[in-house]
């Protein structure tokens, strides 16, 4: 079986062999990128499972990498995890906001590192850690919204909506049980594994995030105030 491939961007040479190393020690096949005009050029070519992704590039910064990545039709739903010594929670929620699907400080554990990625790439395929590479539950149909989890598609009415990982997560974590109120914490949980160190601003922006492309229907995840979300029973 290939093995997955990982774009690393990064330019700073010592962490992009930090990276390269303990991915490619975990069984990933890695390619890389110096700065942001040779990652796009390195997307096109290598076709990446997921990009680590630093922010503080020349050029083009990693948020630009990430925007243009999103607005391809054939990336859109490319994991990106960010890597970066900022870890001011605007900088993270706006890295968020853009799409990306993980946020990792820099000093950062290798072991974690790769423990996210991993996950990562999970949420991407559909699969869930207990399964082992099974399917997950079928279509589910709430409010003139239908989510696929298999197919990894969501329409509302007849309309596709293209989503982030993340957010396509959040989205069926709620939808799975209407009427339930969920904390930021256990969205957090659900969505990303429990070793995951996220504001609650995060998860804010990703619901945020969320309604938007969902449009009218986004109306019913409702906030909870002083709580978390709920989808509308």
């Amino acid at each position: 079986m290939a093995r997955e491939t990982i774009l690393v961007v990064e330019d700073d040479e010592n962490i992009q062999q930090l990276v390269g190393y303990n991915l490619a020690k975990a069984g990933f096949h890695v390619v890389y990128a110096d700065n942001g005009e040779q990652a796009l050029s390195v997307i096109k070519r290598e076709k990446p499972e997921l990009i680590v992704l630093d922010l503080m590039l020349p050029g083009l910064s990693g948020f630009e990498v990430c925007k243009l990545v999103r607005k391809d039709p054939k990336t859109k739903n490319l994991p990106i995890v960010m890597l970066t010594a900022k870890s001011e929670e605007n900088d993270m929620a706006a890295g968020l906001d853009l799409g990306a699907d993980d946020y990792i400080t820099k000093p950062f554990s290798p072991k974690i590192l790769i423990s996210r990625i991993k996950a990562a790439l999970r949420r991407k395929e559909g699969l869930s850690e207990e399964s082992g590479g099974a399917k997950k539950n079928g279509p589910l149909a709430i409010h003139g919204i239908t989510i696929d989890p298999n197919r990894y598609e969501v329409l509302v009415g007849e309309e596709a909506i293209a989503l982030t990982v993340t957010e396509f997560s959040i989205l069926e974590l709620l939808a799975r049980r209407p009427g339930w109120v969920f904390n930021r914490q256990q969205i957090i949980d659900g969505v990303r594994g429990y070793d995951y160190v996220i504001t609650p601003r995060a998860v804010d922006v990703q619901v945020f995030g969320l309604r938007k492309k969902l449009g009218e229907a986004g109306k019913y995840i409702e906030t909870v105030r002083g709580i978390g979300y709920r989808m509308q029973g």
